[in-house]
Formats: C-alpha cells, structure tokens, sequence
C-alpha cells in the first residue's frame, strides 16, 4: 500500500476482521481484562489478614485507604503512559506488556515484608493494570460494527464482576486455607495470556490503515493533539469518570468492612457466614447489568441507559447506608439492595463504547487511557476521604460519598452528545 502524505489519503474503510477473528480477540482481552480487576481489587479481600500479619492494628483502615488508592493512582499513570504507546506502537503488542506488568506486581506482592514494599507491588500492579482497559476497549471498538459497538463493550467490561467474584473467593475461601502471600503467587499465572496474545490476537484494521497512511510523527504527538485541540471533551469524560468510578471503588472496596460493622452491630456469626453470598449476589447483578446495559444503550442511547442505572445504584446503597441495622433484623432484604447495587454498577460497562466514539482514531487509545485512568488514579482522594469517614461515622455513613457520586453521574451524562451509532473517526 502507498504511503499518504497527508491525513485527507487515508482509507476511510479498512478490510473488516472476519466474525472468528473478532470473537477470537474478544475472547483474549476478556481474560486481560478480567484478570486485570482481579489483580485490582484482591487486595481488598486479602487486607485483613495481611493486617493480622503485619501487626497494623488501628491503622488497618488508614493502611487500607492509603495502597487501594496508591494503586489506583498508578493505574492512571499507567493508562496515560499505555495509551500513548498503544497509538504508536499497536494496540495487541502493547496489551501484552501490560498484562505481564501486572502480574508481576501482583506475585511480588506475596514477597512483601511491609508496608513500604507492599505499597511499590502494588503500585506496579496498578500501572500495568491502568494500560490493559484502553488497549482492550479501543481494540474492540476498533474491530466490531458500529451497531453492536456498546454491546461489545460492555461483553468486554462483562469481565469486570467475574474478576471481583473471583477475588472474593479467594480472599475469602482460598486465603483462610493457603494463606495471602499464596494467593498472591498463584495470581500472577495469568502472564500465559501473553502467548495467547502474540498468536491469536490480529490487530485494528483501522491502526494499521492509521500507520500505513502516516502515523504520529512522535511518542508524545498524541499527547499534543489531546491537550491541544480535545482538552475539553477530555475534562468533561473525566469528571464523568471520577463519579461514576467513585462510586464503583468507594462501595465495592469496602463491603467487606461494611458487612462486618453490621456483624459486630449483630454480636453474631451468623451473618458473616452468608456475606460472601450477598457480595456475590451484587457481582451477579453486576454482570447482569452489564450485559443488559450494551444491548439498553445500542437501542435507546448512552446517555438514558447511563442514567438509570446510576438512579438504580443511588437507591440500593442509600438503603445499604441509612437502613442495614434495620435490615440486620432481616437478612432477606439485603437481597433487593444488594441486587440494585450491582445491577446499577452495570454502567461501567459503557465507558469503553463512549470513550471510544468521542476521540479520533489517531489518539484514540491515548484519550482512553488517559482520561479514565486518571479518573481511576483520582479515586486515591476518595479512597482516602472513605478511610477517614469509616474511622469516624463508619463505613455505613461513608457509603453516602458513594450515593452522591453516583447522582452527580446520573446528571453529568447529559452534558455530553449522543454517540449512538455514529461512524468512529480518522481525524
């Protein structure tokens, strides 16, 4: 093919990938993807027993706050940084660096002997894990029709919910039998998605069209072209980001404390014993929601489906934060709420789709992973904001942070144009 000189000679309909070869790299960056939150959200499950060994005592919650938001913060270091090097460098070839960085943060971690050296693993963890979601995401918009680009999406971010179940039982059922620092070992074998990768993962027809027509002339032109002429576009995606991830990481990082407030309220074990049912019930809904919210936002558009289900949200864990003791007496209700928070939480699933539709093709993977990995890397204020609620209201009163994030995404959503259906752009 002859190389263009200018942005206007660039094909505009690149040869599309085959179904078998579309569903092929779905298959590999689900598994990327879900194993990425995995990695992201174990140490939630883990932290009390790291606590036990490391002698933290009542700085568990501050300890706590602090390395979940140190590992977000990186994440959003780490999608800047990948999503500049997956514009340059390719989208398939980059998703495989990340995915071993951050398993190699994540078995480094079960070395740890403190705090300092838990805290720079888990900080390498986050940063590969922040370059993984843009490269995933845009190489599936990139691949799949215009018409099931949200369900794609959100098909992709479906891996989401199984990575948090799958952390939730091996914090809370493998741990107790192998202990943590064996939990962190074994999950670092998800490396072998590498040679998954390198053979079976074809990369975006519209990069190549990109590359072979001229590409960025420089490792930070993306960079220049998102702050010079798409800075607005990418604070409005942001904020959105920061108050919908809010919500996500402020409830889902600390039900384990909030159910065992409850549980000390009880002065029983009889519930502790079926909490791992409730946060796997929220995750189920989760998924659920996420696969019913591409096919809800490909039919009715971005910014209603993003709307309902922060509503959703809102009201579950407001019924979490202002009525658990209540519900304590009767466990049966925590179904209903618990079921309203993961459905809602079904709205992460559209990021990817809306991300993707609002930048062009030259920097697309360098907005993505720029603007919700910084979202992410913000949830380090919050995170801690959450420590600092939890010491002093508790974890209960805290969770009204999350309702008010979750109101603010509700709202902010109309703010931005509906992308529904239109054509991803070149230039």
């Amino acid at each position: 093919m002859p190389h263009a000189t200018a942005p206007a000679a660039l094909p505009t309909a690149p040869a599309p990938l085959d179904a078998a070869s579309r569903w092929r790299a779905y298959s590999i960056c689900l598994l990327g993807w879900l194993f990425d939150f995995y990695d992201l959200i174990l140490f939630a499950y883990l932290a009390k027993a790291i606590s036990r060994d490391l002698g933290w005592g009542a700085s568990f919650e501050h300890n706590k706050g602090l390395l979940v938001g140190l590992a977000l913060a990186a994440s959003g270091v780490g999608g800047v940084v990948f999503g500049g090097l997956a514009d340059r460098f390719g989208r398939r070839r980059v998703m495989a660096w990340t995915i071993l960085i951050y398993c190699l943060g994540t078995g480094l971690c079960g070395l740890s002997t403190g705090l300092l050296s838990l805290a720079l693993f888990r900080a390498l963890t986050g940063f590969g894990v922040g370059g993984e979601w843009a490269t995933g995401h845009a190489l599936m918009a990139e691949i799949f029709p215009k018409e099931q680009r949200g369900r794609a999406a959100a098909l992709l971010q479906a891996g989401e919910p199984l990575g948090v179940a799958l952390a939730v039982l091996a914090g809370l059922v493998l741990e107790p039998r192998i202990g943590w620092r064996w939990v962190f070992f074994l999950s670092a074998f998800p490396a072998v998605l590498v040679v998954f990768i390198r053979r079976n993962v074809a990369e975006s027809p519209l990069w190549l069209v990109r590359q072979a027509g001229g590409g960025p002339v420089s490792l930070f032109g993306q960079y220049r072209t998102l702050l010079r002429d798409h800075w607005r576009r990418a604070l409005q995606a942001w904020i959105l980001g920061c108050s919908k991830l809010g919500t996500y990481w402020l409830t889902y990082v600390w039900l384990p404390e909030y159910f065992a407030e409850l549980d000390a309220q009880a002065h029983s074990s009889s519930f502790a014993g079926i909490r791992l049912k409730f946060i796997l019930v929220a995750q189920g809904g989760q998924f659920a929601g996420m696969l019913a919210f591409g096919w809800l936002a490909d039919r009715l558009g971005r910014r209603p489906a993003f709307t309902l289900y922060s509503l959703l949200t809102a009201a579950g864990l407001t019924a979490l934060s202002l009525y658990g003791a209540e519900m304590l007496q009767n466990p049966t209700l925590f179904w209903p709420a618990m079921g309203a928070v993961g459905l809602g939480s079904g709205c992460t699933a559209g990021f990817g789709a809306l991300l993707a539709e609002l930048f062009p093709t030259s920097i697309r993977n360098t907005a993505m992973g720029t603007v919700y990995n910084m979202a992410r890397g913000f949830q380090f204020v919050t995170q801690l904001a959450m420590a600092s609620l939890a010491a002093s209201a508790g974890v209960s009163r805290g969770l009204l942070l999350a309702v008010a994030f979750a109101l603010l995404t509700a709202g902010w959503v109309w703010t931005f144009p509906e992308t529904r259906g239109i054509a991803l752009s070149q230039e």
